[in-house]
């Protein structure tokens, strides 16, 4: 996958987290500071992911925070179990995502010296 469809495939992953928190939590008591701390993080790294590498290192270390929410949730309440899934989901699509091309050429084949 070239780099740059990674980029906006990596942008349609944090748009689609965002979208699923804006769901997830559309009728919590606490709303707009639901939406405040879970949904607008990837909805502003999704802006600059296709031209900023310091947005999509961004997007990786906060994945690691969804990732984290996912697994509790999923855990710890049944009834949003699906949507935990999902978000787990989404969170490892954005650490392959950013971390992708900097793991294929640390462990890709070598090119042999010219």
């Amino acid at each position: 996958m070239s780099r740059r469809a990674a980029h906006w495939l990596l942008t349609a992953a944090l748009l689609a987290l965002s979208a699923l928190f804006v769901a997830w939590f559309h009728d919590d008591r606490h709303r707009v500071a639901a939406l405040l701390v879970f949904a607008l993080p990837p909805l502003l790294m999704a802006m600059g992911a296709v031209r900023s590498a310091r947005a999509r290192f961004w997007a990786g270390v906060f994945a690691l925070g969804w990732f984290s929410h996912g697994i509790m949730a999923a855990w710890s309440a049944p009834g949003v179990r699906g949507l935990a899934w999902l978000e787990l989901l989404l969170a490892l699509l954005v650490v392959a995502l950013v971390s992708g091309h900097g793991v294929a050429a640390r462990f890709g084949k070598r090119r042999a010296p010219r």
